[in-house]
């Protein structure tokens, strides 16, 4: 028996989260579905985003097989995981639940910091997740953050990636100067966008000293991990080692030719041929 996870995003961000679990499961099967042909959903109603989400959702789990789904995407996980819950028959993850139980248990004075997209942060789903945990938490939307990782402005050494590092700067100065305003003692920062983790080494320079990065992709595996490690352990050996050309079906509802170029940086690895699916209207 091979377990088959079904990852979703509006876009590519959510192939971290996906490369996170390849690196983890090497005895599982992928469908990783980018809903290309509707991005972005932070512009969209949450009815709209719930309808989209739940299409996807049953797309991987009715034709895809998926025994699992990891919903790869903050917008919709702040907005349609109840949805997708309602609407599938298979455990679903989303991105936030776990990104604020990692930073709960990294942080000491229990004040966290989260940038996001602005759809995620108008949401307020990390403030509501933290505050369930006992944790104070100020969000800040980053909207130029997706558009330089898609350019491809990510290498700290070029000219390029100067511009971003002092975007990141003035960001992070803007939220910790709103956290002081606040009383807040913030020693954790949450990443609240599956792009984010590709600009890792620009937070990490320029994080005020004492402040931990959560990547809420990397909870999201480990939480997956932790689950789909319980089955095997009822499984005793049943599973094994999927071949890595097995291991991996992409889908993307446009823009096929762009997901296999960008999809390689965020995967990275090649992302294979990407096929072509229609979700409806």
């Amino acid at each position: 028996m091979t377990p088959t996870i079904g990852v979703f995003d509006s876009g590519f961000g959510g192939l971290t989260v996906l490369r996170a679990l390849l690196d983890r499961l090497p005895h599982a099967q992928f469908a990783f579905l980018g809903d290309t042909a509707r991005l972005p959903y932070g512009s969209k109603s949450r009815r709209t985003i719930a309808r989209y989400a739940v299409e996807s959702a049953r797309f991987l789990v009715n034709e895809q097989g998926a025994e699992f789904l990891v919903i790869a995407c903050n917008t919709a996980s702040a907005l349609a995981l109840d949805a997708i819950q309602d609407a599938v028959s298979v455990s679903v993850l989303g991105v936030i639940e776990p990104g604020a139980q990692a930073a709960s248990a990294a942080s000491q004075t229990k004040d966290v910091l989260v940038i996001a997209t602005d759809a995620t942060v108008q949401s307020r789903a990390y403030t509501a997740a933290f505050r369930a945990l006992g944790l104070r938490a100020i969000e800040k939307a980053c909207p130029l953050l997706v558009p330089l990782v898609e350019e491809g402005w990510i290498d700290s050494s070029s000219a390029a990636g100067a511009v971003t590092a002092e975007v990141i700067r003035i960001y992070l100065a803007e939220l910790t100067a709103e956290a002081a305003t606040h009383g807040f003692s913030p020693d954790v920062l949450v990443l609240g966008c599956t792009h984010y983790p590709l600009l890792r080494p620009f937070f990490e320079a320029a994080v005020p000293a004492g402040v931990r990065i959560i990547d809420s992709a990397q909870a999201a595996a480990e939480a997956v991990v932790h689950s789909i490690n319980s089955r095997i352990a009822l499984h005793g050996n049943e599973f094994q080692a999927v071949p890595p050309n097995a291991q991996l079906r992409c889908f993307a509802s446009d823009s096929v030719e762009k997901f296999e170029r960008l999809g390689s940086r965020f995967l990275g690895r090649p992302v294979g041929n990407v096929q072509l699916v229609d979700l409806g209207g």
